[in-house]
């Protein structure tokens, strides 16, 4: 296995090795540069050399889980109305690049259509690499405990639920509710996981324990100041994800504490930042 693979297939319950540096995850896509969660936004995180490709996922009101952040859809495109309300076939016929700087009239818009999870676990199983997808599951929504046995579902079907390990598994699931971490740890125990959180005490206490978490995820803001979470986190044999690492400094701080995983909104440059030892080329 080369090393770019072994960085690619590694778990979210694995940390760098000594010297590496944190593994990309392109946070819903290459959100910076491309309307986020959209193909056009996870085809350029790919193109650019990302480690990991991180969704936020929700259910329609027919049942499909679809690539969408925010509970409306009004800030990402040119509708307005609530998911949980909505059809697939109504969510497909808004536009979800119009609002983004990047968007060009003259653009072939089915790359900034809506994306459905189906969709993108096939992206990302296609590429001509390892690439580990982190999906983040929302809560509370109307739906509950349907979205995790919606995910569920899809990563069986695709055959990448049941990894032979942790360290082989080609997804992830996060959320910020720990029981819907724990949902996911009963029903599939050697798919990696994430409990998110924006606070020290929530992260640094027992939840993670007693759901069986393999990993956390901070903030960084958290992280900064409380950077005892990292070795809290080794210390329990988990990893650490940390959100949204966009700016140089940060990139570095990650690094120097050793964090496993960093979702950012420019996984290019910040490739390139630690491709170059963090040097300043590319700043």
């Amino acid at each position: 296995m080369s090393s770019g693979e072994g960085g690619a297939a590694a778990s979210a319950s694995s940390a760098p090795e000594p010297g590496g540096h944190p593994f990309v995850v392109a946070h819903r896509g290459a959100s910076a540069d491309r309307p986020e969660h959209t193909l056009a936004a996870y085809q350029l995180a790919l193109e650019e050399g990302a480690d990991g490709v991180e969704c936020d996922v929700r259910l329609t009101r027919d049942g499909h889980l679809v690539c969408l952040h925010d509970r409306r859809v009004d800030r990402t495109s040119d509708g307005t109305g609530i998911v949980s309300e909505m059809s697939l076939a109504q969510l497909r016929e808004l536009d979800y690049g119009s609002w983004h700087p990047s968007w060009r009239r003259d653009a072939d818009h089915g790359e900034t259509g809506l994306l459905t999870l189906d969709e993108l676990v096939s992206l990302v199983l296609d590429w001509n690499r390892p690439v580990k997808l982190f999906i983040e599951t929302k809560h509370p929504v109307r739906y509950g405990a349907l979205v995790e046995s919606k995910v569920l579902a899809v990563l069986h079907r695709y055959g990448i639920a049941a990894p032979a390990s942790a360290d082989l598994a080609r997804a992830v699931v996060m959320s910020f509710s720990a029981a819907a971490v724990w949902r996911i740890r009963r029903a599939a125990p050697m798919l990696p996981t994430v409990l998110l959180g924006d606070t020290s005490r929530f992260l640094g206490g027992s939840a993670a324990t007693t759901v069986g978490a393999t990993a956390v995820g901070p903030s960084i803001m958290t992280l900064r100041q409380h950077p005892e979470l990292v070795d809290r986190a080794a210390a329990q044999g988990r990893a650490m994800y940390c959100w949204t690492v966009d700016h140089f400094e940060d990139v570095g701080y990650c690094r120097d504490l050793g964090v496993a995983w960093v979702a950012t909104n420019h996984p290019g440059r910040t490739k390139i930042w630690l491709q170059n030892g963090l040097t300043g080329a590319g700043r």
